[in-house]
C-alpha cells in the first residue's frame, strides 16, 4: 500500500529495472560511437554557482532560467543552482580548464537536468541529457560531422525511422540587412508570427515580404528549392548552400526536412538549428545546432539527445543468463561464470525459490544446470 509520504513531487518518477535498463544500454551505446568519433567525456557537476552557469546561458529567456533550482551554499553563503541544462556548463569547461587545449575541441557529455517547472506538453521535470559539442569550428564540414554523429548514436540506441529536421535560426536577421530590409524594433514580433506561422500576425507585423518563408518548409530538395526562389539577392545562398552540403554527408542516412522559421528550442543558435525524430516517438528525441559560447564567443556546434524518452522506443536489451548459486557453491566457479557474462544470484536462505527470482539455472559442482 503506498503512503502519502511515499508519492514523488510532481514531474518525476522512478525508473523500473526494464526501463532502466532501456536507459542504460542506450547511454552506453550512444557513448561509445561519441568515444569511437574522438568525443572524449567530461562530467560537470550537478550544480554550481547561479552567476557562473546563467551567465552562460546566452539566448535562454528571463523565464526559463527562472525554472531553476535554487539555494543559499552554507559554505560560502552565495547562490547554487541545479543545472537545467548541460551545454552552458560544457562551454564554461572548454572557456576555463580546457581554454588551451588544441582545437576543434570534441566533447561527449551525460547527466541529470532538473527544472522546478516544466511544460504541459512535457511534464518531466527531470531529464536525462546526453550530447556532444564541437568547439572551435564553424564550417559547414563541422555542422556535417555533428548531424551525422547525432544520426550515428541514434541508431545505435536502437532507433529507426531516423529524421532531421533543419531550420535557419538567423533567417529574419540575415534577410533583413539587405533583402527584406526590416526595422531592428520590428525583427521580434516578424519573428514570432513566422514561428507560429500565422499569415495574418506577419502582415500586421509589417512581414508582407516574408510571407513566402511560411510555404518554404518540406522535403529538404523542395525547400531549398522555394527558399533560393524567394532569395533572389542570394543573402541566404551560403547557408543554403551549406544545408546542401550537409544533406549530401548524410546521405540515405535519415530522411531531411527544412523548417527555415521554426525557432522554439533555438533560441541561441546562430546559422544552423536541427531537430532529431524517430519512429514511434512522439516528441523530438533531441536537438542542435551551431552557436557562440557565451563569455569567450568561441564558436561551437552540438546536439542534445533525451535519453528518458528515446528508452520509450529503445529496444529493451537482452539480459544475461542468470545461475543461481546454491548455498557452500564453488566461489571460483562462480567467478568464472561471470567472466563468461552470465548473471549469478547467490543463496541467502533455506527454501528459496530459483526460478521466482529469475534464474534458469543452478550451479551444479563446476557447470551451470538448467532448471
Amino acid at each position: 500500500m503506498t503512503k502519502p509520504s511515499d508519492l514523488l513531487p510532481e514531474g518525476l518518477e522512478d525508473h523500473l529495472p526494464p526501463e532502466a535498463a532501456r536507459i542504460t544500454a542506450a547511454m552506453h551505446a550512444c557513448l561509445d560511437v561519441m568515444g569511437a568519433h574522438g568525443y572524449d567525456r567530461v562530467r560537470p557537476p550537478l550544480l554550481e554557482f547561479e552567476a557562473s552557469l546563467v551567465g552562460r546561458m546566452a539566448g535562454v529567456s528571463v523565464g526559463e532560467r527562472s525554472t531553476m533550482f535554487r539555494f543559499v551554499d552554507p559554505a560560502s553563503l552565495r547562490t547554487l543552482a541545479l543545472r537545467s541544462d548541460m551545454t552552458p556548463q560544457v562551454g564554461r569547461i572548454a572557456s576555463t580548464s580546457l581554454r588551451d587545449a588544441p582545437r576543434p575541441l570534441r566533447l561527449a557529455y551525460c547527466g541529470d537536468t532538473v527544472v522546478m517547472k516544466a511544460s504541459q506538453l512535457d511534464p518531466a521535470r527531470e531529464r536525462l541529457q546526453l550530447g556532444a559539442e564541437l568547439i572551435g569550428a564553424d564550417s559547414v564540414a563541422a555542422a556535417g560531422e555533428v548531424v551525422m554523429l547525432a544520426i550515428e548514436a541514434m541508431k545505435a540506441a536502437g532507433l529507426t525511422g531516423i529524421s532531421v529536421d533543419f531550420t535557419l535560426p538567423d533567417l529574419v536577421d540575415t534577410l533583413a540587412e539587405k533583402a527584406f530590409p526590416l526595422a531592428s524594433d520590428r525583427r521580434e514580433a516578424v519573428r514570432r508570427e513566422l514561428d507560429t506561422k500565422d499569415a495574418g500576425g506577419l502582415k500586421a507585423a509589417g512581414g508582407a515580404a516574408y510571407l513566402p518563408l511560411l510555404y518554404a518548409a518540406g522535403p529538404l530538395d523542395s525547400a531549398l528549392a522555394a527558399l533560393r526562389a524567394v532569395d533572389a539577392g542570394g543573402a541566404l545562398k551560403s547557408r543554403l548552400d551549406g544545408l546542401a552540403a550537409i544533406a549530401a554527408h548524410i546521405g540515405d542516412a535519415a530522411r531531411i526536412t527544412l523548417d527555415p522559421t521554426e525557432r522554439h528550442g533555438f533560441e541561441y543558435q546562430s546559422w544552423l538549428g536541427f531537430t532529431l525524430y524517430a519512429e514511434g516517438l512522439r516528441r523530438a528525441a533531441g536537438r542542435g545546432g551551431t552557436y557562440r559560447i557565451a563569455g569567450s564567443e568561441e564558436a561551437a556546434t552540438g546536439f542534445t539527445l533525451y535519453l528518458d524518452r528515446i528508452a520509450e522506443v529503445a529496444p529493451q536489451p537482452q539480459a544475461g543468463r542468470m545461475v543461481y548459486l546454491p548455498l557452500g557453491h564453488d566461489r571460483a566457479a562462480a567467478a568464472a561464470l561471470r567472466a563468461g557474462g552470465w548473471r549469478t544470484l547467490a543463496q541467502l536462505a533455506v527454501g528459496e525459490d530459483p526460478q521466482a527470482l529469475g534464474c534458469g539455472w543452478v550451479l551444479d559442482g563446476l557447470e551451470p544446470r538448467a532448471l
